[in-house]
């Protein structure tokens, strides 16, 4: 398996640099946010990092949580995963890789993208180009 490249950990004090390297204003809640998504490797809904933040006494409104989680997105700091037309996930590893979803108890597990060989894509439209492609192998547990 390859090694797959990731931010976490980062230490609080290194957060406002990194939110400024992309493009983030480092307000306290957006640090907050961001501590909490970058201590390690993991896959967080809104709803865990919200619950988190309850935990550290940190005073965030969800509004604000579901927007900064965006922003995050779209800049580059994490990913956004959709597991479902109802599930998102924030994922601090933003290096190119998969998943795999456990349908059972709802966790993401990366493998690296060179895991996959994927053929036979069809042409693309006109004035695009391929920006990702994103592998989401659900899985479960035999007979349920």
């Amino acid at each position: 398996m390859s090694e797959l490249a990731t931010y976490p950990p980062v230490s609080r004090d290194e957060i406002p640099g990194l939110l400024h390297g992309h493009g983030i204003t480092p307000t306290q809640q957006r640090v907050e946010i961001a501590a909490i998504l970058l201590e390690c490797r993991q896959h967080l809904s809104a709803d865990q990092v919200i619950a988190r933040l309850g935990e550290a006494d940190a005073s965030v409104s969800k509004a604000t949580v579901y927007n900064t989680l965006g922003l995050f997105a779209r800049r580059g700091l994490v990913r956004e995963v959709m597991v479902d037309a109802t599930r998102v996930f924030y994922d601090s590893n933003t290096a190119p890789h998969h998943h795999f979803f456990d349908v059972d108890d709802g966790e993401l597990t990366d493998f690296p993208s060179d895991a996959v060989k994927i053929e036979g894509l069809p042409a693309l439209p006109p004035g695009t180009v391929a920006d990702s492609v994103e592998v989401v192998i659900r899985v479960r547990k035999p007979n349920r």
